[in-house]
C-alpha cells in the first residue's frame, strides 16, 4: 500500500473514531440486549462479524447480552427426525417429542455456536437457557400450544453478576414452569423479558427486514409508542411485524429506555445503530 494511502486510511479511521466517541462514552455501563434471529445468523462470517462487533461493544464498555432464536435449525432437525408438527391457528403445537428437539437446537447447537464465535474473537462468553438457575420462569401460554411459555418472573440479578465477571451472557429462550417443566419461550418475547427486567438502555431486535415501515414501504428511523399503536390499528404494521413491535411496547412500559428493530444481516448493524448519527432500524421511545 502507498504511504499516501495508508495516510489516507489513518485519517479516515481516527475521524469515524472522533465521530463515535461520545457514544462510546454514552454507553459505557448500559445494559444492551441484542435479540439474534435464526435468519440473522447466516453464513459463519456473519457469525464471526456479530461477534466482533459485540466483543467491541464490551470492550467500549456496555454490557451486552445476547438472547437468540433458532427457528430455522429447529425446523431442519424436525425434519431430519423426521418429526411432524401440528399447527393451531398458524403456531405450532410444541408436544413433548418437539420440545426435545427444541431444547437440544437451542440450548446446544445454537447457544454453544455463538458462545464459540465470541471466544473466537477474543470475548468471554457463557451459555445458558432461562432455565439455568431459574433464570426464567414460566406459565404456559396455552394449553392448546403444549409446551409454550410466557415468561412470569426473570432473576436479573444472575445476569448482572456475570457484568461484573467481564462475562457476555448468551442466553437459550427456555424456561422452567412451576413444576419442572420445561417451555419453549418466542425469542422476541424472552428477549423483552430479559430487557425489561434489566431496566436495559437499548433492545436490538435482529430480524430480516430493515424495519418498521410505513404505507409507502418506507423504514420508519424513530417512532413513539402512540405511534405504534396507530399504525397497528390501520393495518400498516401487520404479520410478522405485529409480535415484535408488541414486545417492543412491553419492554418500553417495563423500563427499557429505547428498543430498535434492524437488520441483523447488515455489516455491523449493531455498532452502527449505538456509534454512529444515523443509527440503524427503526428507533422506537415511550
Amino acid at each position: 500500500m502507498k504511504t499516501q494511502d495508508m495516510d489516507r486510511n489513518w485519517i479516515t479511521t481516527a475521524e469515524t473514531l472522533s465521530s463515535a466517541l461520545p457514544y462510546m462514552q454514552r454507553y459505557s455501563g448500559a445494559t444492551v440486549v441484542i435479540k439474534l434471529g435464526g435468519h440473522a445468523m447466516g453464513s459463519d462470517e456473519a457469525m464471526a462479524s456479530f461477534a466482533r462487533d459485540v466483543v467491541l461493544m464490551q470492550q467500549v464498555g456496555a454490557n451486552p447480552v445476547i438472547v437468540h432464536g433458532g427457528g430455522p435449525m429447529i425446523n431442519a432437525m424436525l425434519k431430519r427426525l423426521d418429526i411432524q408438527s401440528e399447527f393451531v391457528g398458524g403456531k405450532r403445537v410444541t408436544d413433548a417429542a418437539t420440545m426435545e428437539v427444541v431444547e437440544m437446537v437451542l440450548s446446544g447447537l445454537v447457544n454453544k455456536r455463538i458462545v464459540q464465535a465470541i471466544g473466537d474473537q477474543g470475548g468471554r462468553a457463557i451459555g445458558l437457557s432461562g432455565k439455568d438457575a431459574q433464570l426464567v420462569t414460566c406459565k404456559q401460554t396455552n394449553p392448546d400450544l403444549g409446551f409454550v411459555g410466557t415468561p412470569d418472573k426473570v432473576d436479573a440479578s444472575i445476569l448482572r453478576n456475570l457484568f461484573d465477571s467481564n462475562v457476555i451472557p448468551v442466553i437459550a429462550p427456555l424456561g422452567a414452569g412451576e413444576n419442572g417443566e420445561t417451555f419453549n419461550i418466542n425469542g422476541d418475547t424472552a428477549a423483552g423479558a430479559i430487557a425489561g427486567a434489566l431496566k436495559a438502555d437499548r433492545l436490538l431486535l435482529l430480524t430480516d427486514v430493515a424495519g418498521v415501515k410505513n404505507a409507502d414501504g418506507e423504514v420508519l428511523t424513530e417512532m413513539s409508542a402512540s405511534q405504534i399503536r396507530e399504525l397497528t390499528a390501520d393495518g400498516t404494521i401487520a404479520g410478522g411485524m405485529i409480535p415484535k413491535t408488541e414486545t417492543a411496547l412491553d419492554a418500553i412500559d417495563a423500563g427499557v429506555r429505547a428498543v430498535v428493530i434492524l437488520d441483523g444481516r447488515a455489516p455491523n448493524a449493531c455498532l452502527l445503530e449505538l456509534f454512529t448519527d444515523h443509527g440503524a432500524g427503526s428507533l422506537i421511545r415511550k
